[in-house]
């Protein structure tokens, strides 16, 4: 059973792609290809999700070798919330698309590379291995260059050039990081370097390596100053395509962050994690100040999505810091709070921006208006995520930036409580700027309205993601409750250890 669960995350995106692509010439097909398999693919996912909440971390050997020599696939409670979140984003994503997406780039493969998407997103999240660990970014990092530029418009372009360029600079410098690591230990297999990285008497070199991996996951996370990517191209694609960019491309950045520095890199926390919690501090002022300087709806979501980030990592290093097992625990909790309610209220965001350029016929802030009166569900469903990512109670934003405050302050690390209480405040300003300028104030006398409609089928998954952000809200406690569970399994790296290699001899 379980090898069975492990394998469908992969299975299924891969046979839905290679379906769609024989399919190529019946777009009707692969559409309904598409929403099958990504309910198919969530289905996976919360079935992963409960048997790992009720049996433990799992682990299969794919090809009949035994780990540490065969390709391991694990799945502890983070990555089964992160694969179900991924199934999430894909149906909502793939839904919108139906309405959205033009009929040229559906004729040019779109489906089949949403797929090959999330089966490189979903390979991330359950490897047990750096080397495929790096295959899969690759596969994913394929599929997304494809899908930026997919239309061959010159923006597209434009951006896809510089999002190519530095991931593949992350990609050399994750390479070439895990080559060091092999020589210096002889195995790639995350369980087992665990064991073998606690005996190397040589932590310099160990540390090294681990900054190595900090750039090249930093690159693919946006965390500053490595995140010239993102604005550049975000931006660019249709707006079904920066949304699902928004839900997952960054988060399995942040994952691969929380893995190897729980698991690997925790000899020299006084260094690293210190290093971390500087950046964090960094990514969040400059993704909030960018998007405070910008004038066009996507470009301010663009880098407040990257002072999102910081959040997100801010939590990884306190876990580091902290002088109590209950704190690191609070502070780890609260990153993975905080990715599931991110991955809700700006994959939304992102939906709703394309919803208002469909409405207004442009992204332009000052050209935009009158849209308050004109559609007032809307606009309720503009400020549910809108106020859920600036912190607002009781939505999701709240507690997840709770947490963090929390084991912030229980660290004494007040530099970056106080960072992360006026980014927060920040962010409310950019949201109440986009509100005033899309929303409240009347269409300009210059600006025409554009025929296009919000059908019901564009309407539902953003209907569905703001329900999201509030359920989460109103039921913190359970979803706190597995986010705390997850985290303890990330510290106590022994369970993950034994679940891979079985018990020491």
């Amino acid at each position: 059973m379980k090898d069975v669960l492990l394998v469908l995350p992969l299975l299924i995106p891969l046979t839905t792609a290679a379906v769609s692509l024989v399919a190529w010439r019946r777009t009707a097909l692969q559409r309904v290809l598409a929403v099958f398999g990504t309910v198919a693919l969530l289905g996976a996912g919360l079935a992963l999700l409960a048997f790992v909440r009720r049996d433990g971390i799992i682990a299969t050997q794919e090809g009949g070798w035994p780990a540490p020599y065969g390709i391991t696939l694990v799945a502890d409670l983070f990555s089964a919330i992160m694969v179900t979140l991924a199934g999430v984003v894909g149906l909502v994503v793939v839904l919108f698309s139906l309405a959205s997406m033009d009929r040229g780039r559906e004729a040019f493969g779109y489906y089949p590379l949403v797929h090959a998407l999330l089966l490189g997103v979903c390979g991330a999240f359950l490897t047990g291995d750096l080397f495929n660990l790096y295959v899969w970014f690759e596969v994913m990092l394929m599929a997304s260059f494809v899908l930026l530029v997919l239309g061959g418009e010159r923006p597209q372009l434009h951006g896809g050039i510089k999002y190519v360029t530095l991931n593949l600079v992350s990609s050399a410098v994750f390479l070439a990081a895990v080559g060091i690591l092999y020589g210096l230990t002889g195995t790639l297999n995350m369980a087992d370097l665990a064991r073998k990285l606690d005996g190397i008497e040589h932590t310099g070199t160990v540390t090294a390596v681990g900054m190595l991996f900090l750039v090249a996951f930093g690159i693919k996370a946006a965390v500053f100053p490595l995140f010239f990517w993102l604005p550049a191209s975000y931006h660019t694609p249709p707006g079904a395509v920066s949304a699902l960019f928004a839900g997952l491309l960054t988060k399995v950045g942040v994952y691969s962050l929380i893995r190897v520095f729980t698991l690997l890199f925790i000899g020299e926390v006084g260094f690293t994690h210190v290093l971390i919690l500087v950046l964090s501090g960094l990514t969040m002022l400059t993704g909030v100040l960018g998007a405070i300087a910008q004038a066009e709806f996507r470009r301010v979501l663009s880098f407040l999505h990257i002072g999102q980030i910081g959040y997100m990592t801010m939590g990884l290093a306190l876990a580091g810091l902290a002088d109590s097992p209950p704190l690191a625990i609070l502070a780890l909790a609260g990153s993975i709070f905080y990715i599931a309610h991110h991955i809700a209220s700006m994959t939304n965001l992102f939906l709703v921006s394309s919803v208002v350029r469909r409405l207004c016929g442009t992204f332009v802030l000052a050209r935009q208006g009158g849209l308050y009166q004109s559609q007032p569900l809307l606009a309720v469903l503009f400020l549910i995520p809108a106020l859920s990512l600036s912190g607002m109670p009781p939505l999701s934003g709240f507690f997840a930036k709770l947490s963090l405050v929390r084991a912030g302050l229980g660290a004494e690390r007040y530099a970056i409580v106080a960072v992360a209480l006026a980014v927060g405040l920040l962010t409310l300003f950019s949201m109440t700027t986009i509100w005033a300028e899309s929303f409240w104030k009347p269409l300009p006398s210059d600006a025409t309205a554009s025929a296009g409609e919000t059908s019901p089928l564009l309407l539902l998954p953003v209907v569905a993601l703001a329900a999201l952000t509030v359920a989460i809200g109103l039921g913190a406690e359970p979803v706190f409750a597995l986010a705390t569970a997850a985290a303890e399994q990330l510290l106590h790296r022994e369970e993950y250890i034994r679940a891979v290699l079985g018990a020491p001899a």
